[in-house]
């Protein structure tokens, strides 16, 4: 069956294709605090809190605006598990928590491919309220992320940002957008947002898939972007002073003119292979910039490239020159691998996920031809550190389990969390017949501590999307259909 996809967020566009093929109060007052200090960990230290989101860890769908795909929360273990799915007829990609505990996910109706936003109950998963936004082609509600007053913030289809609010009334809930700003003409007509994340001045940076970068500021409401000629497809990330994006030939580090206008400090090109892997969704790198390092969390950023046949982590000083402190390729134990997923960074360790060959069952509108056509879904896991030095890399292990979802790593606890697959994991077997699994390794050694069974088919797929720890231990995992709920017993 033919698919065909409008523009948009490469996830949100590949939840929309997918629902096609299937037929408390908003918290007021200053910026958030940061979240409580995780125990010493080798893996630290925490990316810095940003003042304008929720706690790190539960505010975006790569925890924090560093994007390091870490939590201070421990998850739910390994064992004594319990799971519900709250069924949304949703492809659910971005699931985010709020200081007040509240769960909220930004998802993708299957009939009428509407972005919806839900309200979840953090005690049952039960959805308590939800809003449909304004669909479009320009649509980009991936990368939303939840600010500092437990507001989501998106853009929707009419090229508007929006802060949508959660809202107690006698006992019903409701969510309501609080404030709407107009992006104006800063976005080309036919282009769409792709990534959003706030600065330390308040600021919102946003990206969109024709290699726009703007900013919006939060209080005259003042648009202000470049263009750098060059598509982009993931998100975006910011540490203070610092904004990464990734564009499909290079990567950029920008900071922000007195006036807001984005200012390129460095582009660095990299390695973008002869053509579209098959697991990728577009040409390019498939990670979002990632801040990391073992001082205060922002010495160095990271992506992979998509050489061939390896792709190649690249680690660069944040503060340094164009040159990477390492290129290393990575997931060698396969004859070709590569990665739509961005990467655990934390501390002087990288993990990266492999995707190469994983059945996505659409691909956004334009999307060129994967060379080969196609190809077997290994899976795998490798663990790479920067040297105490600070001047190269090394693998330190590498894992079989065939992660079907973003891993997170918990700093509180020290275990990673994902969700594996089993069984057959062709196009038709990962929609019908697969077997997913609430899966912990040990980042230490990548050993499987533990995999408790969740379910069969699509109703259980994560699609490579990042599950979310609440500050209780429950995992909150989107799927191709609504959300897992999985905690302790």
């Amino acid at each position: 069956m033919p698919f065909s996809l409008p523009a948009g967020g490469r996830l949100t566009a590949l939840a929309v294709s997918l629902a096609v093929a299937l037929g408390a109060a908003a918290l007021g007052g200053a910026p958030a605090s940061a979240s409580a200090a995780a125990p010493a960990s080798p893996y630290g230290p925490q990316a810095p809190q940003n003042p304008f989101t929720a706690a790190n860890g539960a505010a975006t769908m790569h925890g924090d605006t560093a994007s390091s795909g870490t939590t201070s929360y421990p998850g739910p273990g390994t064992s004594g598990i319990d799971y519900s799915r709250t069924a949304l007829a949703s492809a659910c990609p971005t699931v985010v928590v709020g200081g007040d505990g509240y769960v909220v996910a930004l998802c993708t109706t299957i009939f009428g491919q509407t972005p919806t936003a839900h309200l979840l109950d953090p005690a049952t998963g039960a959805d308590l309220a939800s809003l449909a936004l304004p669909k479009g082609s320009l649509f980009g509600g991936v990368y939303a992320y939840l600010d500092h007053e437990d507001r989501l913030v998106v853009v929707d289809g009419n090229d508007n940002l929006l802060r949508i609010g959660h809202h107690r009334s006698a006992d019903d809930w409701a969510l309501k957008v609080d404030r709407s700003t107009p992006l104006g003409d800063t976005v080309p007509a036919g282009d769409n947002i792709v990534g959003l994340t706030p600065d330390w001045d308040g600021r919102v940076w946003f990206a969109t898939s024709g290699g726009v970068i703007g900013t919006v500021d939060d209080i005259s409401g003042t648009v202000r972007g470049i263009s750098t000629g060059e598509g982009v497809q993931n998100s975006i990330s910011t540490v203070p002073g610092h904004t990464a994006v990734a564009t499909d030939h290079a990567l950029y580090l920008l900071s922000a003119a007195p006036d807001g206008t984005p200012v390129v400090d460095r582009r660095t090109p990299y390695d973008r292979g002869p053509a579209r892997k098959p697991g990728q969704l577009s040409w390019g790198t498939g990670t979002t910039p990632s801040f990391f390092g073992p001082g205060d969390g922002t010495e160095y950023v990271a992506i992979v490239d998509n050489a061939a046949p390896h792709g190649n982590l690249l680690v660069y000083r944040v503060a340094g020159g164009p040159d990477p402190i390492c290129r290393i390729p990575v997931l060698t134990q396969y004859a070709r691998s590569g990665t739509e997923d961005a990467v655990i960074a934390t501390g002087r360790s990288v993990f990266v996920t492999n995707t190469y060959g994983y059945p996505y069952p659409a691909l956004p509108a334009g999307a060129p031809a994967s060379q080969p056509a196609s190809a077997g879904f290994d899976g795998g896991l490798s663990r790479i550190d920067v040297n105490a030095e600070g001047t190269g890399c090394s693998v330190v292990w590498n894992s079989a389990v065939k992660s079907a979802a973003l891993p997170r790593l918990s700093l509180a606890d020290g275990k990673i969390y994902t969700v594996s697959v089993t069984g057959p994991t062709g196009s038709a077997g990962l929609n019908t017949f697969a077997q997913y699994h609430h899966s912990v390794l040990d980042p230490a050694t990548g050993a499987q501590l533990g995999s408790s069974f969740l379910g069969i088919g699509l109703v259980y797929n994560p699609l490579q999307m990042r599950g979310t720890a609440a500050p209780d231990g429950t995992l909150y995992q989107g799927t191709e259909t609504g959300v897992v709920r999985i905690s302790k017993r």
